[in-house]
């Protein structure tokens, strides 16, 4: 059975959550409790699953103190917030958790209007701050949300925290769309592809437009093979937005997935004179010329995918077999030597620099080597297994004729 689609080799393109070059990713997403929960998360929700809200609304928030500050503030934080957090909330207003070394968790129902709720929560994170001298960094969320259910607070509450912690300590952030994005974007990382797929729709349900969002499920789709889906999914992002390079491109990956080469040729060419600057389109169209022979206008593609992202084996693997479609065995393994180096276990690089060592009768050891690793790697392969019986008879031949070289010279 053929694999349609290698996530290692040609993937589709999708942005990250939050568009930001100023942003970096945390360390460690809150919202993975959801799926692995800790005791104290268990017995956070157990307890709030039991409270009957007296005006059928809540705010949960999730906050946690700068992962880089001092220990002594670390330490000093859990009698600041108990105190604080007991001096608000009698049993019948609200509760709260202690999750890990510096993160805690709060429901609070006793306020009139949600602006008073928010207000409250916007003041106690103000106080803890001043007396600990510490940023603290806050994930809201709210119910009733939408369809969101009294359940799905705590969790939400996470995903907002997870949504802050892109940005500097400090930040507080309600759950919205964009944190379901992150949420999303995190359970594809995990590969969780069912539950991203129902993030990414309940956040569409949010914001019906957001391309970032049509495009991530569209990605989630076509990893999961659901081409029809995922091309849908490409179709309406380009009719919001017909000049975004990332969703065209993944229209073309779609095509040449389906086998239609000439469409698949025709989006790339668009995105490409979108943007010439993503190393995934460069690649795809070196790799489509090259299937289709054209050797000469594969080239400059393949050359600028390496000027982008000279770290990827990738570019430099199709050079070489196009070299040796131009019997140069030299340039052929040069190329295939450069991919091995970014890829030790790139079976087809590893076959494909052994049979153009055969060719040239140099290096015949490290290709038989590489050609038996090749097998090894891919026993079902008939090229590499035919390329080894070729090499290991070069071989042999060679080290027969180097015995009779010695015993004439002896």
């Amino acid at each position: 059975m053929i694999q349609k689609f290698n996530v290692k080799d040609i993937h589709f393109l999708k942005a990250d959550g939050v568009d930001d070059a100023k942003i970096i990713p945390p360390d460690t997403y809150l919202s993975d409790l959801i799926h692995t929960p800790t005791v104290q998360f268990t017995s956070f929700k157990d307890r709030f699953s039991q409270i009957s809200l007296p005006l059928d609304h809540c705010i949960a928030a999730v906050i946690r103190i700068d992962p880089n500050a001092l220990e002594s503030v670390r330490e000093e934080s859990v009698k600041v917030f108990e105190s604080n957090f007991n001096g608000i909330f009698s049993k019948d207003k609200g509760l709260w958790e202690q999750l890990d070394e510096g993160t805690y968790a709060l429901v609070f129902w006793e306020y009139p209007h949600e602006k008073n709720g928010i207000a409250q929560m916007s003041l106690l994170k103000e106080k803890i701050e001043t007396q600990l001298q510490a940023d603290l960094t806050m994930g809201l969320a709210l119910y009733p949300f939408h369809t969101f259910s009294k359940d799905d607070i705590l969790g939400n509450a996470l995903k907002a925290l997870d949504h802050a912690a892109f940005y500097k300590p400090g930040r507080t952030i309600p759950f919205d769309a964009l944190s379901l994005n992150i949420s999303g974007d995190r359970l594809y990382q995990i590969k969780k592809y069912p539950e991203a797929i129902q993030e990414y729709e309940q956040g569409l349900r949010l914001s019906p437009k957001d391309i970032n969002l049509i495009n991530s499920l569209g990605v989630t789709y076509g990893i999961n093979n659901q081409l029809d889906k995922a091309l849908d999914c490409f179709e309406q992002a380009s009719a919001i937005d017909p000049e975004e390079a990332m969703v065209i491109y993944n229209i073309g990956l779609i095509h040449r997935i389906n086998n239609n080469e000439d469409q698949a040729m025709h989006y790339l060419k668009k995105a490409r004179s979108l943007n010439s600057d993503i190393f995934e389109i460069e690649l795809l169209l070196g790799y489509l010329l090259f299937k289709n022979g054209q050797h000469d206008k594969a080239m400059p593609h393949l050359d600028a995918a390496i000027a982008l992202k000279p770290e990827s084996g990738i570019p430099f693997r199709i050079k070489g077999e196009i070299f040796l479609d131009q019997n140069n065995a030299q340039a052929a393994g040069a190329a295939f030597t450069m991919a091995v180096k970014r890829n030790p276990s790139d079976a087809v690089s590893l076959s494909g620099y052994a049979h153009a060592m055969a060719r040239q009768e140099k290096n015949l050891g490290i290709a038989l080597s590489f050609a038996q690793k090749s097998v090894a790697m891919v026993p079902d392969n008939i090229l590499f297994s035919q390329r080894l019986a070729e090499i290991q008879d070069i071989h042999d031949q060679a080290m027969a004729q180097r015995q009779a070289n010695a015993i004439k010279s002896a």
